[in-house]
């Protein structure tokens, strides 16, 4: 297993669909098909009316290979797997590896299923599925390809498992600035479907994710610390210094602006008059200057 998320988005260890979810989705993708059949012969019978026996059987034909076989191709090649119908039931075609299936798988599916579907009315998808051991069908054999559940509740898918208690702010000095969001994303894939993964497998997951997640940070996980609780450790401490970053500005507030002392105002000082002919009297009551009469002599 190369990762938990794959190129096109398709979470591997996911449980292969089985008889009764893919009968269902069958069902719906059959009622489709045959109904745009119906129309569309429907309006090559009016618009062939006028043409021989022969090339109206070679209409019909055509129209059967175009509506039946290749509407079922081209909508599981364009959808990479999701078929109406399967879209309906949360399942998906891809391939053994859990990649997305190609044009090339689509057709085998498209050919075996005319066979095990159309012409034995399902007989021999169902027996084959009932005898697989992932419920695969003889096209899915053929074509190398597996029906899995795609839909999970958004309430698991979004939840975090948090880490034991012993482990919370052990991290709180590890450098997280290098790793990428793309490992932050597996991890979180990892320990959000490690419930359903095979336990071997989900074990060597952990410890390939735990060996990334030192490479990019340089510290080695504690002693005696198990992978799947140092991914949970350490993204516990991200999320924790995301909320800081987050709710620490908006909760104390814009900093407040240095205080600046209110002028003082101080009077000027004024000179007191003292009117002419008058003597200026100092603070004991005796003259405290020459005698002003205002009289200025000649020169």
């Amino acid at each position: 297993m190369s990762g938990v998320v794959t190129g096109d988005a398709v979470v591997l260890g996911l449980q292969p669909a089985r008889l009764p979810s893919r009968a269902l989705a069958v069902l719906i993708d059959l009622v489709v098909v045959w109904a745009v059949y119906l129309l569309v012969m429907i309006g090559l019978a009016l618009a062939t009316a006028s043409l021989d026996e022969a090339a109206a059987t070679a209409v019909s034909i055509a129209g059967f290979l175009l509506v039946l076989v290749g509407a079922p191709i081209a909508v599981e090649t364009l959808s990479h797997g999701r078929s109406l119908g399967k879209l309906a039931c949360g399942l998906r075609v891809v391939r053994d590896d859990g990649g997305p299936i190609r044009f090339r798988h689509a057709l085998v599916r498209g050919a075996m299923g005319v066979v095990e579907i159309l012409m034995t009315f399902g007989v021999v998808a169902c027996i084959a599925s009932l005898v697989s051991e992932r419920g695969r069908r003889l096209g899915d054999v053929f074509a190398g390809t597996l029906v899995v559940r795609e839909r999970i509740p958004a309430a698991r898918a979004l939840v975090v498992p948090p880490p034991p208690p012993w482990l919370v702010g052990r991290f709180a000095g590890l450098d997280l600035s290098a790793v990428p969001e793309g490992l932050w994303l597996e991890i979180r894939q990892y320990l959000t479907r490690a419930r359903e993964l095979d336990p071997f497998v989900g074990r060597r997951l952990a410890e390939r994710l735990a060996d990334e997640l030192v490479a990019r940070t340089g510290t080695p996980p504690p002693p005696g610390v198990p992978a799947d609780a140092f991914l949970a450790g350490v993204v516990a401490e991200r999320q924790a210094r995301d909320s800081r970053r987050a709710f620490a500005p908006a909760a104390e507030g814009p900093p407040a602006a240095p205080a600046v002392a209110a002028p003082v105002f101080v009077p000027p000082v004024v000179p007191p008059v003292v009117p002419r002919g008058v003597p200026a009297v100092g603070p004991a009551g005796g003259e405290s200057g020459p005698r002003v009469t205002g009289f200025a002599p000649p020169a």
